[in-house]
C-alpha cells in the first residue's frame, strides 16, 4: 500500500513538472531569435535597421537580436561623423539560434569647404630640376619648387594660361608652353630644365706685368753672364 501511495506521489510530481514547465520556458513574444552581426571597420559607428537604432559597433561587431517570425528588415545603415554612411539591403532571415553577417565598410569623408570662386580646380604639377626656383604663369607668380616640384591650382573655368617660366640667380631660364588645361579634379604634369649660367673666364691684370719682369729679369741675367765672360 505504501509503495503504490509512493508511486503515485511520484507521477503526481512528474505531471505538476511537465504542467508547469512549458508554461516557464514559453518563447519570448514574436517567436524565437537569430542575430543579425554587423561587422563595420569603425568602432562607435552607429547601426539602424529600417531607421530603428540598434546599437554601436565594438571591437568591428554588433550583434542584433532578431524574432524568426517577426517582420524581415528590407535595409540597414551603418554612420559616424566624419565617415560617409554606409548603406546595405538584408535579404535573409536567420533561422532559431542562426548568425547571419552583414559587412559595413566605412570611408572617411574629405573636409568640405566653401565652394572656390571661378568654378572647378583642377593642378599643374610643375618639376623642375633646381629647388628654390621661381614658377611663372604668364609673368604671374606661383611659388617655388621644393623637392623638385610644384603644385598650381588653376580654376577649370577661368582664362587658360598660355606659357610658364622657371627661373633662378645662376640659371639659365627656363620658358615653355602650356597646351593643355586640367578638368576638374586633374593633374597636368609641366617640365622645366635649368642649365647654370657659363661664366666668362677673366684674365688677371697681373698677367702681363708678371711677364714683363720675367722678360726683364732674363735680360739682366743674360747681360750679367756676358759681362763675366
Amino acid at each position: 500500500m505504501q509503495s503504490v501511495i509512493r508511486n503515485l506521489l511520484v507521477f503526481s510530481l512528474i505531471a505538476c513538472v511537465l504542467i508547469v514547465l512549458p508554461s516557464s520556458a514559453q518563447p519570448s513574444i514574436g517567436g524565437d531569435n537569430g542575430w543579425y552581426a554587423v561587422n563595420c571597420n569603425v568602432n562607435g559607428a552607429q547601426v539602424y535597421f529600417d531607421d530603428e537604432y540598434k546599437g554601436t559597433i565594438e571591437a568591428g561587431v554588433l550583434n542584433v537580436p532578431v524574432y524568426t517570425t517577426g517582420t524581415p528588415y528590407k535595409s540597414f545603415r551603418v554612420e559616424k561623423d566624419g565617415y560617409a554612411t554606409y548603406y546595405g539591403d538584408v535579404t535573409t532571415v536567420p533561422g532559431k539560434g542562426e548568425v547571419f553577417d552583414l559587412y559595413a565598410t566605412l570611408n572617411p569623408v574629405e573636409p568640405t569647404s566653401a565652394p572656390l570662386i571661378g568654378g572647378d580646380v583642377g593642378w599643374y604639377t610643375v618639376h623642375a630640376n633646381v629647388d628654390g626656383a621661381t614658377v611663372m604663369f604668364d609673368n604671374e607668380a606661383k611659388g617655388v619648387i621644393s623637392q623638385g616640384v610644384l603644385s598650381v591650382q588653376v580654376y577649370t573655368t577661368a582664362t587658360p594660361y598660355k606659357t610658364y617660366t622657371v627661373s633662378m640667380d645662376g640659371y639659365q631660364p627656363y620658358t615653355g608652353s602650356i597646351d593643355r588645361y586640367p578638368g576638374k579634379g586633374e593633374t597636368v604634369d609641366l617640365y622645366a630644365t635649368l642649365n647654370p649660367v657659363a661664366t666668362p673666364t677673366q684674365k688677371s691684370p697681373l698677367a702681363p706685368v708678371l711677364a714683363g719682369c720675367a722678360l726683364l729679369i732674363a735680360g739682366l741675367l743674360l747681360v750679367a753672364g756676358r759681362k763675366q765672360d
